[in-house]
């Protein structure tokens, strides 16, 4: 007899795998300890590991293995410790709330990151601030709230993006956190094949955050580039610049997204959007870190304007746009889930 499709969704880590990856989480947590550290106590060093090294990494990991990130993320082990520890209130969130904190995330991200080119890209010990909030909020939510539903599937600012750049990701992990499934999150982004932004529309709040990210970001991408950074905000104009750009573009994006919905399939045009918002973010990125950017300095990790050929940054970021759209959009792929579920918890261990 062959097992059925729940067990073959099932499993469970052996002791071995768990402890490589609590040590693996362990090694990237102390590292997040050390950039905070740093953004405090030597912030030049600090703001270039953080914002030039660590964030542009990220979305290309998530693209291609998105649960090794849920997996290793220590804002998400922060939240998690509690449950682990077994002083978590293990609360419920029902699927309003659980949608409201969808849109207070998306919106969080709308409005924190404009801020980067005022504060947070020049001012380490904001950006250490920011850090700190954030796992204060994480650990919060972790101690009133089931596993992963407050904070790594609900008030995470990253979550978004989590969901619309891991489409299709190339790998799927162990649940590295979830040693049972308590269904604290439905459908749960970690083991759902090919799960996006609007996956869940069971509130209205679900459907306004889905069709808002999908059709929002790339705009905002491009809009967020043609800023430059500030030393502080001093006035109100600046803040009005700051938000201006990334708003036009968030709103001409979400624009041309209505639209085209109407005539391409659901799939292909979440897609095309998750291509188009990450290739636009590495398409301005890749030449401001090494020197080519469109504001000198602003995001700079080393200078080669002087060392190699413009060219040769152009061709860099063609191929990443070219490689975005074909994983994204065109590559035959089976859907993938994130993280493989493990086993449902028994009634008795709910309670």
């Amino acid at each position: 007899m062959k097992p059925s499709s729940s067990l073959q969704s099932a499993v469970h880590l052996s002791k071995r795998s768990t402890r490589i990856w609590r040590v693996v989480q362990t090694i990237v947590w102390l590292i997040g300890f050390g950039i905070l550290f740093n953004l405090i106590f030597f912030p030049s060093i600090g703001l270039h590991l953080f914002w030039n090294i660590l964030i542009p990494v990220a979305p290309v990991l998530i693209v291609l293995a998105v649960g090794v990130w849920r997996n290793v993320c220590p804002m998400g082990v922060n939240s998690l410790f509690p449950r682990h520890m077994g002083f978590s209130k293990r609360k419920s969130l029902s699927a309003a709330q659980s949608g409201k904190l969808n849109l207070i995330a998306l919106i969080a991200l709308f409005i924190i990151v404009p801020l980067r080119h005022a504060i947070f890209d020049t001012n380490g010990l904001a950006t250490a601030i920011l850090i700190l909030s954030l796992a204060a909020v994480s650990i919060i939510m972790g101690i009133f709230f089931e596993w992963k539903s407050g904070w790594c599937s609900g008030l995470c600012p990253v979550h978004p993006v989590e969901k619309l750049y891991g489409l299709h990701n190339k790998l799927s992990v162990p649940n590295a956190h979830c040693s049972s499934c308590f269904r604290c999150v439905t459908p749960c982004p970690d083991s759902t094949p090919g799960i996006h932004p609007m996956s869940t529309t069971k509130t209205r709040y679900h459907k306004v955050a889905g069709n808002l990210m999908v059709g929002a970001f790339p705009g905002f991408v491009w809009g967020w580039f043609q800023v430059p950074n500030y030393h502080g905000i001093s006035s109100l104009d600046q803040v009005v610049m700051i938000y201006k750009m990334p708003l036009i573009g968030l709103l001409v994006s979400s624009l041309l997204f209505l639209v085209l919905k109407r005539y391409v399939s659901e799939k292909i045009i979440i897609a095309i959007f998750s291509a188009a918002a990450v290739s636009c973010y590495y398409w301005f990125r890749i030449p401001a870190l090494v020197g080519f950017g469109i504001f000198p300095n602003d995001g700079m990790l080393i200078d080669l304007s002087g060392s190699i050929p413009k060219w040769s940054v152009t061709m860099t970021i063609f191929a990443f746009s070219v490689f975005f759209f074909w994983w994204i959009v065109i590559r035959e792929k089976k859907p993938l889930r994130w993280a493989v579920r493990p086993a449902y918890a028994s009634k008795k261990s709910r309670i």
